[in-house]
């Protein structure tokens, strides 16, 4: 008898401009061992065409999980977290700020968002695995199906 859940991987949505700190996470989430789909958006216009589809993006899958740097091209990813987190259809959607910024307004401000973790750059790998792993637990947990047999 199988154990496997059935459950889809996660999508997650990057939102990063430095492709090496981009590079970074994509390498974390696959020593997690996390199932998942990652889309990389790399300004903060992209990235809410993305989470409107709207566009290029218009077919695009709601993401699970949302990885944001505040620090972005076009459009600040403040901006972006204060319009995911108003949007009735976006704001359960989970939001981990991966930043440089040291800034301790940010953290606050993101606090007041209720965003799901924070971390700064350079990103702690163990650290960051943990957050992921507790992260797809609650996504498995509300997710996953039951076994047809």
């Amino acid at each position: 008898m199988s154990t496997d859940t059935g459950g889809r991987p996660m999508e997650i949505l990057l939102i990063e401009d430095n492709l090496a700190d981009a590079r970074l996470a994509i390498e974390a989430l696959k020593i997690g061992r996390v199932k998942h789909r990652l889309t990389l958006v790399r300004n903060g216009i992209e990235a809410m065409e993305f989470l409107n589809q709207q566009g290029r993006f218009a077919r695009a899958p709601r993401p699970d999980l949302i990885l944001l740097d505040l620090e972005l091209p076009l459009k600040d990813g403040r901006d972006v977290l204060i319009e995911v987190k108003a949007d009735l259809d976006m704001s359960s959607i989970p939001v981990v700020i991966l930043t440089a910024s040291q800034d301790h307004e940010d953290r606050l401000r993101s606090q007041l968002l209720n965003v799901d973790g924070y971390m700064t750059k350079p990103v702690d790998i163990a650290k960051f695995l943990t957050l992921v792993r507790d992260l797809k637990r609650f996504w498995m947990s509300d997710v996953a199906l039951p076994l047809v047999g």
